[in-house]
């Protein structure tokens, strides 16, 4: 890019890799230099937490408020009534009111830790677009929003398009969360004097609608920036582990769990991330990145306890380090391993080794777990796992039993 920005927010966003597309790069950075500005990205509530996939967006709210302006976390009470059909191949099942509002309390969590709610100038807003939405009278909206849309505009924006393309169903209901989308933006600008929406690429036709709309009703100048959507140099989507997602509230996911995800990184990927996820000054992240054999082990530790330390606090990181070298350089049990306590109504007269595999979360199946120990990639307390038939009983959870899949996933067993 040969633009060169004028403001920190900008410029930070450019030499971190954070910035995919902006409707107006020049306008933006010359909004952003003339005094504190407000920006928001919008979150649904469709899961009870938050999980990795969302850090990268949830570093821009903070670095936004690091570089002097106010972030808005829009919850998205009313939107997830409908549900975003974005690049999805299927309806996203409805939710009640109940489990929606359950679902933001727990994402509220996790945004705590990375923004300050305040009542500085700076301070973050956290709000919830139901409080716009759940009013709305349909002929009024349709008579002076739905005017301003184009359908055939609408049908040719990608996330659209590749719907219609693979013959899809796309309900009018979800059709109708673009028009609602852009009705927020419109809201936060009118109420709140937001002029920046924020979101990853796949976003980009809403933010561009949100964009329009704002203008034709209010004619204000307002711009949209959007992040990479972030895969791993093996090309995986950003945030699935084996076992599913890695979520970001500690009641879902450890600490521990949690450290070894980011430990886990690979090589290649180890530079970019720490730009992303930590607040190491730049020429530090491309330092470690471009480390090589065990240097680079260390500069996944660093990763690993730098972002542990944003979400969870620095003695959460500390001790996912310290359990991690137990295990992996001693060859102990590590007293912050994800453990399974079974009991002794449950164990009976013996659990098959398998059973206790899937239980403990190294195996999603019995099928699986049968062929980690075909394959010589199970362990129990450190000794290779050659029987598929095994049958463990009370007697042999006299003392917990540490198993192992492959080098990096351990689970503890114990009796309770």
């Amino acid at each position: 890019m040969t633009y060169h920005p004028k403001s920190d927010f900008i410029a930070t966003m450019i030499e971190r890799g954070f910035l995919a597309d902006c409707t107006d790069y020049q306008g933006l950075d010359e909004a952003l230099i003339s005094g504190v500005q407000t920006a928001y990205i919008g979150y649904d509530a469709t899961a009870q937490s938050l999980h990795v996939g969302h850090l990268m967006n949830i570093m821009v709210l903070r670095w936004l408020q690091k570089t002097g302006h106010k972030p808005i976390t829009l919850m998205g009470g009313g939107t997830t009534k409908v549900g975003d059909p974005s690049f999805r191949s299927d309806e996203r099942p409805l939710l009640g009111p109940e489990q929606i509002d359950a679902n933001i309390a727990g994402m509220k969590q996790v945004f705590a830790k990375y923004l300050s709610y305040d009542d500085s100038e700076t301070g973050a807003l956290m709000l919830n677009n139901a409080e716009w939405l759940d009013s709305l009278n349909y002929l009024d909206f349709l008579r002076d929003i739905g005017r301003h849309f184009s359908v055939n505009r609408m049908l040719s924006f990608e996330s659209v398009k590749s719907r219609l393309d693979r013959e899809q169903s796309l309900s009018f209901l979800e059709f109708n969360y673009m028009i609602l989308q852009a009705y927020d933006f419109l809201e936060l600008n009118r109420r709140y004097g937001c002029v920046l929406q924020m979101g990853g690429s796949d976003q980009w036709g809403n933010i561009v609608n949100g964009i329009d709309l704002t203008r034709r009703v209010l004619d204000h100048e307002i711009y949209g920036l959007t992040t990479p959507l972030l895969t791993t140099s093996d090309g995986r989507k950003m945030g699935k582990s084996q076992g599913g997602a890695v979520w970001l509230n500690g009641d879902m996911l450890s600490s521990y769990e949690f450290w070894q995800f980011w430990r886990n990184t690979t090589d290649a990927d180890v530079g970019r991330f720490l730009k992303i996820f930590t607040e190491l000054p730049v020429e530090e992240c491309d330092r470690m990145g471009a480390l090589a054999g065990s240097e680079i082990n260390e500069a996944k530790i660093r990763l690993a306890n730098e972002v542990t330390t944003l979400l969870h606090g620095a003695e959460a990181a500390a001790t996912a380090e310290a359990t991690a070298r137990e295990v992996f350089e001693k060859g102990g049990v590590g007293g912050d391993l994800p453990t399974l306590t079974l009991s002794a109504d449950e164990l009976g007269d013996g659990m098959s080794i398998v059973q206790i595999i899937v239980k403990s979360g190294l195996a999603k199946s019995g099928k699986e777990a049968k062929r980690l120990i075909a394959e010589n990639g199970a362990k129990m307390d450190d000794a290779p796992l050659t029987d598929a038939g095994l049958m463990i009983d009370a007697g042999a959870l006299s003392s917990p039993i540490k198993l192992s899949a492959g080098k990096k996933r351990h689970a503890l067993v114990q009796l309770g």
